[in-house]
C-alpha cells in the first residue's frame, strides 16, 4: 500500500513539475501567476527593445478582450505594454471595432489603474491607422480574427496588409513591428505583411508564433 501512494505522489510530483516547466511568465514585470506561453519571449524582447528606444507612441489592433484571463490564450497585450507605458509615460492605443471588446478591456484597463496610459478607440482599424497623427514607435497587429476556413484567412492576411500601408508613414527607423498569430496555417495573420516589409528594407528578428520585425536601419538592437 506505501508503494501505491509513493507512486501517486511521484506522479503528481512529476506533473507539478511538468505544469511548472511549461509556465512562461513575465515576472517580475507581470506577476508569476500569468502564464504567456507562447508569446513571452517576443513580449520580453519586445518590452526591452522599447526601453532601448525609449518608445512613446505604442499603437494596437485588436485590443485584450479577456483583459488578463487572456494571457495564455491571447497574451493580453493592451494590459502588458499598458503597464510598460505606465513605467515609462508611454501611451498605448489600441483600436477594437467590437463594443463588446472595447468594454472587456476598458474593465481590466481600469482595474489595473491604466486610464492615463490607454486609449481605447472604437473603429474600423485601417480608417484610425489611415488618420493617426503621431510617429509610431511600436506598431502590435492582432486584429482580423484568423480561422480554418481560407476565405476568411486570405481576409485575415488582407486586412493586417491594409493596416501596415494605413500607418506605415507613420513609422521610423527605430520603429518596432509586432504580429500575432503567424505560426499558423497558410502563414497566419502575417503573411502578407512580413513579404511587404521585406522588399521595404526591413528584417526579421523572431519568427516563431509572433514575428518581430525591425527595419534594416535599426540601431539599439546592435546594443542589447
Amino acid at each position: 500500500m506505501n508503494y501505491v501512494f509513493w507512486f501517486l505522489g511521484l506522479g503528481i510530483f512529476g506533473f507539478c513539475i511538468g505544469k511548472f516547466i511549461k509556465h512562461k511568465s513575465l515576472y517580475p514585470f507581470m506577476p508569476f501567476r500569468y502564464d504567456f506561453r507562447k508569446r513571452r519571449d517576443t513580449f520580453k524582447l519586445v518590452l526591452e527593445l522599447l526601453n532601448r528606444t525609449n518608445a512613446k507612441v505604442i499603437v494596437e489592433t485588436g485590443t485584450s478582450r479577456e483583459g488578463l484571463k487572456g494571457a495564455k490564450s491571447n497574451g493580453a497585450a493592451t494590459i502588458v505594454f499598458g503597464k510598460w507605458a505606465q513605467k515609462n509615460q508611454a501611451i498605448v492605443h489600441s483600436v477594437d471595432i467590437s463594443k463588446q471588446s472595447i468594454k472587456h478591456a476598458h474593465d481590466e484597463i481600469q482595474k489595473q489603474g491604466l486610464e492615463n496610459f490607454v486609449q481605447l478607440h472604437l473603429s474600423d482599424s485601417i480608417s484610425f491607422l489611415k488618420n493617426f497623427e503621431s510617429q509610431v514607435d511600436f506598431l502590435y497587429l492582432d486584429s482580423y480574427d484568423y480561422s480554418d476556413d481560407l476565405e476568411e484567412q486570405k481576409k485575415s492576411q488582407l486586412h493586417h496588409l491594409g493596416e501596415l500601408k494605413a500607418i506605415e508613414h507613420r513609422l521610423h527607423n527605430n520603429s518596432i513591428v509586432l504580429i500575432d498569430d503567424c505560426d499558423l496555417p497558410n502563414g497566419g495573420k502575417g503573411k502578407l505583411v512580413v513579404e511587404y516589409l521585406l522588399q521595404k528594407n526591413w528584417k526579421i528578428l523572431v519568427n516563431a508564433y509572433q514575428i518581430l520585425l525591425v527595419n534594416n536601419n535599426f540601431s539599439p538592437y546592435g546594443h542589447l
